[in-house]
C-alpha cells in the first residue's frame, strides 16, 4: 500500500513538471531539465553496498521509441516508505561527491498522515526543490533534516586518546 502511494505522489508530481516545460515519461521515474536528468528511485530497503554502487554510477534508463539508452543522472532522489538506515545517510554525509547530487526523503510519516518529512537534500537540483514545494502544497509537508545524521563522523586525536585510556 505504501509503495502504491509513493507511486501516486510521484506520478502527480511528474504531471506538474510537464506544466513547467520539463520532460518526463508516465512510465519512468525521471525528470529532464536543462540541468540534466533527475532520477527518482523508490524502494523499501537497499543494502549499503548496492546503495553506494547506484549512487556512484548514477545510471538512468531512458526509453526512446522501442529502444532504451542509459544516461548519467545529474541528481538522484531516493524515496523511502520507512526511515532509511543510518548507514545510508552516513554514506551520503561522509562523501561530498554524493551529498551534492543525492537526496533522501523519508516519506514514512507523510504516508501515515502526519505532516513531517525528514530529508537529506544538499543538492542544487531545481527539480528536487520543486518536489519539496509540491509536497508542501499538496500534502502540507514540513521538512526537517534526517535526525542524528547532520555531521559526518570523524575521529579526532582526543577521541583516540580517550578510547585508549
Amino acid at each position: 500500500m505504501k509503495m502504491t502511494r509513493i507511486l501516486e505522489i510521484l506520478n502527480n508530481f511528474k504531471n506538474s513538471c510537464k506544466h513547467r516545460g520539463w520532460k518526463t515519461r508516465e512510465d519512468e521515474d525521471w525528470v529532464k531539465t536543462d540541468e540534466g536528468f533527475h532520477s527518482f528511485l523508490w524502494t523499501k530497503e537497499i543494502t549499503p553496498s548496492s546503495f553506494k554502487r547506484v549512487v556512484s554510477e548514477r545510471k538512468c534508463v531512458i526509453r526512446e521509441g522501442f529502444a532504451y539508452r542509459v544516461v548519467q543522472a545529474s541528481y538522484i532522489a531516493w524515496l523511502f516508505p520507512q526511515t532509511p538506515s543510518e548507514d545510508l545517510v552516513r554514506i551520503i554525509t561522509e562523501n561530498p561527491g554524493f551529498s551534492g547530487r543525492t537526496a533522501v526523503y523519508d516519506l514514512s510519516l507523510l504516508l501515515e498522515g502526519e505532516k513531517m518529512c525528514p530529508r537529506l537534500n544538499n543538492t542544487e537540483s531545481t527539480v528536487f526543490q520543486e518536489f519539496e514545494n509540491f509536497l508542501k502544497q499538496k500534502l502540507h509537508a514540513r521538512f526537517e533534516q534526517l535526525p542524528g545524521h547532520l555531521e559526518p563522523r570523524t575521529r579526532t586525536v582526543d577521541d583516540e586518546i580517550s578510547q585508549l585510556a
